[in-house]
């Protein structure tokens, strides 16, 4: 059996999911997750995008240790040197180039002849091939690309020292056996193809990434670039965890392996719904609420006496418990803290100190900790890194009939205390006017989401939120077993998110 070398993409691909932008402690919280995960290739941003962009793929880079991190670039000079500021930093550093290959892209979008993109891949091979010995390249909109052409493109870009190949389906366009001939067409026609290893980037509009990405297998990538939770361009790339766990459960069938962690799965696709505010439906692969609930009474009957009879993989092999922690409000710091460890966080003092202060206030309200709680509590403290204004107090009153008013208490980071009163059509919408009289921060609501983190009346809130700015997207959440708190907290994150981001005053509301 050969080895599936795995890249992960979502903190690039995935980042660029409209309202999933990450800033640099997202990205290097979710690194140190994938790290943990196993994953080959961290795949951490796209560096010429943006000064920010080099830093934050650099700050990944200095973090990571075992797996190998990757940036994007064009076959740009310029870009390729801004790649390799970012990623230098690394252990085990890659450079990933890429560039449109498609008749319809070269004549549409970059008016350059095949000749001419042909030489700017060598070129940019080659100028990458100077900085590291890890050079990919990938030509985009690969499957719709004239076949000769793209034969000749991978010849030359092998020669210029490309050890990667990346076939991209970059529109989603290829069906499986299709893509399967494709693959094999460039085996059998690019005469250096055995010097560097076939990738392949499935992307998901017409819900085939997955099984392009398995058939790839077949027919002989070992390499597949995927996002946690199918994040991504439009409807999303190649599902991590589906990938992963259909080469572990049809390991017979394709005659390959991973060396992923896959106890990590369920973690790790929760944190990175919990940063990007992306949330994940019920009927999802693997991951979703649903996955391994049965309704059926035939179903339920077989799962009783086999659980094979109607799971074809165990939900504890994707990390998938349902403890309740055995601490209450007499149980110490160390027992909490052991407990975090044992569900793989790794936290510094200061985090850890906020998310206890976060426990003791949940458990005074609610009976009964699960592990889903534990997790909603963490992301709820690692969110609030930039937190330029704390809610110190919100009261609400409402009811039929009546006007629904809130007044909230605001503490910025300089410690000043900000009092303010509002009405509104509902309680939330209340309590959201009267933050926005204290941060008077022109934004548009676009989404709002609640659901309970487990199924009680006394569970955990979580509410999701997204707020439009100057043409940018940011996500807030929070949760608490009160739901109006949680939207509250939502929203302060997603305020200051924007402030962060958009450079605005931290110094307090502008009156």
């Amino acid at each position: 059996m050969d080895r599936i070398v795995i890249l992960d993409t979502t903190m690039r691909d995935g980042e660029q999911a409209p309202g999933a932008t990450m800033n640099l402690e997202d990205k290097v919280q979710i690194g140190r997750q994938l790290e943990r995960l196993g994953i080959d290739v961290i795949e951490a941003g796209f560096p010429a995008n943006s000064p920010q962009e080099v830093e934050a793929v650099a700050a990944v880079a200095k973090e990571i240790k075992r797996s190998k991190v990757a940036g994007l670039t064009r076959p740009v000079l310029s870009d390729i040197d801004a790649c390799w500021e970012a990623v230098h930093h690394a252990e085990n550093p890659r450079i990933h180039v890429f560039i449109s290959t498609s008749d319809l892209h070269l004549e549409r979008m970059l008016r350059k002849t095949r000749e001419e993109v042909l030489e700017m891949s060598v070129k940019g091979v080659a100028h990458a091939k100077k900085y590291t010995d890890d050079v990919e390249f990938s030509p985009m909109d690969a499957t719709r690309t004239d076949p000769v052409y793209l034969y000749q493109l991978l010849t030359a870009v092998i020669d210029a020292g490309a050890t990667t190949i990346n076939i991209a389906d970059t529109v989603g366009y290829a069906i499986p056996d299709e893509f399967a001939r494709f693959l094999t067409g460039i085996r059998e026609n690019v005469p250096n193809v055995d010097k560097a290893v076939m990738s392949v980037h499935c992307h998901n509009d017409l819900g085939l990434a997955v099984a392009n990405s398995l058939a790839a297998i077949k027919a002989g990538a070992r390499q597949i670039e995927v996002c946690v939770n199918g994040l991504g361009e439009r409807a999303g790339n190649a599902s991590l965890e589906e990938v992963v766990m259909a080469i572990s459960t049809r390991r017979d069938l394709l005659g390959a392996y991973h060396g992923l962690d896959t106890t990590q799965i369920y973690r790790t696709s929760r944190m990175v719904s919990d940063v990007t505010g992306m949330l994940i439906q019920a009927n999802k692969a693997i991951v979703g609420a649903n996955a391994f609930r049965h309704e059926s009474g035939i179903h339920q009957d077989g799962v009783i006496k086999e659980r094979t009879t109607y799971e074809i993989m165990d939900p504890k092999s994707i990390g998938l418990t349902s403890s309740v922690l055995h601490i209450g409000k007499t149980s110490g710091r160390a027992g909490f803290r052991s407990h975090l460890k044992d569900m793989g966080y790794d936290m510094t003092d200061q985090d850890f100190s906020k998310a206890w202060e976060s426990f003791r206030e949940v458990v005074s309200k609610k009976k009964y900790i699960t592990d889903r709680d534990i997790e909603a509590i963490v992301a709820e403290e690692l969110r609030s890194v930039d937190e330029t204004y704390r809610l110190d107090e919100v009261h609400v009153t409402c009811g039929e009939p009546g006007i629904p008013t809130a007044s909230v208490k605001i503490v910025d980071s300089e410690g000043r205390e900000f009092i303010e009163s509002a009405v509104g059509n509902g309680p939330v919408d209340a309590v959201y006017n009267a933050i926005s009289k204290v941060i008077p921060v022109s934004n548009t609501l676009e989404e709002f989401t609640i659901k309970s983190i487990t199924d009680s009346t006394e569970s955990l809130g979580e509410v999701t939120i997204r707020i439009e700015s100057n043409g940018q997207t940011f996500t807030g959440r929070g949760a608490s077993t009160d739901i109006i708190v949680a939207s509250a907290r939502a929203y302060l994150n997603a305020i200051n998110r924007l402030v962060s981001m958009q450079g605005l005053d931290s110094k307090g509301p502008v009156k």
